[in-house]
C-alpha cells in the first residue's frame, strides 16, 4: 500500500497539474471504485462542471477540493494509481474512473485489486464519512514538531517501536516500508519498547523519521517489484534504490556490512540488521 511519501509525491504533482482545471466529463466503469455512492450519476453529477481549486493530503488520503465547496476524496488502497494522460492515449486495463478536463487531458483511476476508492462529500461531512481521519495522529511532513515534543509523544505510549511508528492514531502515513527504514536509520530494533529509549536514542529516532520521509519524497517514493506504484506521469519512484533494509533479506547491511534479516512482527515482514540495530 502506498505510504506517506508516495501519496505526497502524487499530491505535489497533481497540485502542479490539475489545479485550476474544470471537469468536463466523468466516466465510471466499475461501481466498486465509487462504492459509497448509490449510483454512477450521484458521483459524476457532483464532479462535472466543477473546477479544482486545491489538492491536499491527510495521512494516506488525497483531498481534491472543488469550487462547489465539495471535495473529491481519493484513497489508493493496495494498488490504485492516478494517471495523467491524453484522451487519445490507449485504454489501460483496470481503469475504473476517467475524469476529462475542458482544457484537455484526463485523470484516470487505475486499480487492479479494487481496494481503492473515490467519493465526493462536503468538507463538514468528511470525518463522518471517513472516521479514521478524525483519529489521525500528527503528520510528520505537514506538521513539523520538535524532538522534545516527539519525545513526549513517544513517552506517552508504552509499546514496541515499530508498532508506535505504524499506529496511524499517533503518526499518520508511515507503514511497513518506512518504519523499517526509519528504525535502521536510527540504529534501533523494531521490538525495542518506547520506554527503553535514552534521550540520545529519542533524538536519533526523531531525526530518522524526518530525514527518511523527506528523502523518500525527494526520490518520488518507492516502487517495489510489483510495479504497482507510479506517479501521475507513470514514472516509478526511485527511493527503493536507497533502501537500507526493506526487502533486502540476506544482503549485506550498507552501513556495517552485517546481514539483513527478516522477522515477523504483528503478521508483517520486518527487515533489520542484527549487528547495527540495537
Amino acid at each position: 500500500m502506498p505510504e506517506l511519501p508516495e501519496v505526497e509525491t502524487i499530491r505535489r504533482e497533481l497540485e502542479r497539474d490539475i489545479v485550476g482545471k474544470k471537469i468536463k466529463t466523468v466516466d465510471v466503469t466499475n461501481n466498486r471504485s465509487i462504492r459509497r455512492h448509490a449510483n454512477r450519476k450521484q458521483f459524476t453529477s457532483r464532479l462535472e462542471g466543477a473546477k479544482i481549486t486545491a489538492v491536499t493530503r491527510r495521512g494516506k488520503y488525497l483531498l481534491v477540493k472543488l469550487d462547489t465547496d465539495e471535495v473529491l476524496v481519493v484513497h489508493l488502497g493496495m494498488s490504485g494509481q492516478l494517471l495523467r494522460l491524453a484522451a487519445k492515449d490507449p485504454a489501460i486495463k483496470h481503469t475504473h474512473v476517467v475524469i476529462t478536463f475542458t482544457q484537455g487531458g484526463q485523470l484516470r483511476f487505475v486499480d487492479p485489486r479494487t481496494f481503492g476508492e473515490l467519493f465526493v462529500t462536503a468538507p463538514d461531512d468528511l470525518e463522518r464519512d471517513v472516521p479514521e481521519l478524525a483519529e489521525l495522529g500528527i503528520d510528520p511532513v505537514e506538521q513539523p514538531m520538535s524532538w522534545v515534543d516527539f519525545g513526549h509523544l513517544l513517552r506517552a505510549h508504552n509499546m514496541k517501536l515499530k508498532a508506535f511508528l505504524m499506529d496511524q492514531k499517533i503518526i499518520a502515513g508511515i507503514g511497513n516500508i518506512y518504519s523499517d527504514e526509519i528504525l535502521h536509520a536510527a540504529g534501533l530494533r523494531y521490538d525495542r519498547t518506547t520506554e527503553s529509549l535514552s534521550t540520545q536514542e529519542i533524538r536519533r529516532l526523531y531525526r530518522a523519521v524526518v530525514e527518511t520521509l523527506h528523502d523518500a519524497i525527494k526520490y518520488g517514493g518507492s516502487t517495489l517489484s510489483d510495479q504497482q506504484y507510479v506517479d501521475p506521469s507513470g514514472k516509478p519512484g526511485e527511493y527503493q534504490e536507497y533502501h537500507q533494509v526493506y526487502d533486502r533479506e540476506k544482503l549485506p547491511c550498507r552501513r556495517c556490512r552485517g546481514t539483513v534479516v527478516k522477522a515477523k512482527f504483528a503478521g508483517r515482514s520486518t527487515y533489520y540488521c542484527e549487528q547495527c540495530q540495537m
